[in-house]
């Protein structure tokens, strides 16, 4: 049962990933910094925030066996954030010798998610 509510909520994160970033790369002019994984992430990190601080008002580091935190913690968010496809477009950028802006980028979106899942975490501990 377990695998299943990953895999569910991991389908549905892949799926949100993926319509998410087309859309921004739509409506979004192509910047130095590959901005539709960026602004994936950051969302995806700062509803992860969300959602823990929402239910457990905390990191739940041992929840293994709750079925929320399967389908909606590890399925849902694991797959939504991608950071393979970080490395991939930070590879691009260092094969090409753009060093400022794979510094931008690698920057931006380890440092950004991690404030912004904080922000979520306190946001949601505050209520």
């Amino acid at each position: 049962m377990n695998v299943f509510l990953v895999a569910l909520g991991g389908g549905a994160g892949a799926v949100g990933r993926y319509l998410l970033g087309l859309w921004i790369k739509d409506r979004m002019p192509q910047k130095k910094i590959p901005t539709a994984m960026l602004f994936v992430n950051l969302t995806g990190s700062l509803g992860l925030g969300l959602f823990f601080g929402f239910i457990y008002n905390e990191v739940p580091i041992l929840a293994y066996n709750d079925p929320l935190f399967l389908l909606v913690g590890i399925g849902f968010f694991g797959a939504f954030t991608t950071f393979s496809t970080f490395s991939i477009e930070t590879s691009a950028l260092l094969q090409k010798k753009k060093w400022p802006e794979a510094a931008l980028y690698t920057a931006l979106t380890i440092g950004g998610s991690i404030a912004v899942f904080l922000t979520g975490m306190t946001l949601m501990t505050l209520f």
